[in-house]
């Protein structure tokens, strides 16, 4: 075996280590999603921590990615399209992170709702964006796998769907407010929580994205769709 052709095949297997861990961490955060929905909707208080405590392993796998990237970086001195691979999992990994962050709040908000009066259709309203969400994630991975770029395009045009749910649950839980002041509470933690299922669509939709620059070399063109017009500061994970 040549010595460029060993190379090459080291960094293939380097390679699908690290993918390796993407998916293991993919799937991770496809639990957290309907882990933490389900908590929400039927008001179970155990089920949310386990969502919270199992956000450490996401945290952990993300930083393997991290770690195994650079080696990678550094041993093998990937160019061109090998590099593009490597830098688009460090990014997926970090979009992932964060999906699981979000999914770690609507875990600590479930906490507080579990003891405040039901909003009606609420939970089921938000494990509908939450289902819509993790579909989208788990054909963002998909594509990943396949390198399929249009199958990502079409995650990518379907955070739009998630902007509207969203939208519409953020007038509902306006007009509860407005009828009865005593809702106040619980709709803005189910506000909150609607807007971090908003926020983790358009985590997904990034890692749609990069996809879509490891397969075609270059970033969508068209700017993303976006229904969201409501414009909420602070709704960062901490």
């Amino acid at each position: 075996m040549s010595d460029y052709a060993h190379i090459a095949s080291a960094f293939d297997r380097d390679l699908e280590s690290i993918q390796a861990m993407i998916m293991k961490m993919g799937g991770l955060v496809e639990a957290a999603i309907q882990d933490a929905s389900k908590s929400l909707d039927t008001r179970d208080e155990e089920l949310a921590e386990q969502v919270r405590r199992a956000d450490k392993r996401i945290d952990a796998l993300e930083d393997e990615v991290n770690i195994a990237a650079a080696r990678l970086i550094a041993l093998r001195a990937p160019t061109a399209g090998d590099l593009r691979m490597v830098l688009s999992v460090i990014k997926i990994s970090a979009n992932l992170e964060r999906v699981g962050d979000y999914a770690k709040n609507m875990g600590k908000r479930t906490s507080a709702l579990v003891q405040m009066d039901q909003i009606e259709g609420a939970g089921g309203a938000i494990r509908r964006m939450s289902r819509a969400v993790e579909a989208m994630l788990k054909d963002a991975l998909d594509a990943y796998v396949q390198r399929d770029a249009d199958l990502a395009e079409d995650v990518r045009q379907r955070d739009a769907d998630v902007d509207q749910m969203y939208n519409a649950l953020f007038r509902e839980f306006v007009t509860f407010m407005m009828e009865d002041p005593r809702n106040i509470t619980a709709c803005m933690h189910l506000h909150f929580i609607a807007k971090n299922i908003e926020r983790m669509g358009d985590h997904v939709t990034s890692i749609a994205e990069q996809v879509i620059y490891t397969v075609n070399g270059e970033m969508p063109e068209e700017s993303r769709p976006k229904s969201d017009r409501t414009s909420y500061e602070g709704l960062e994970p901490r």
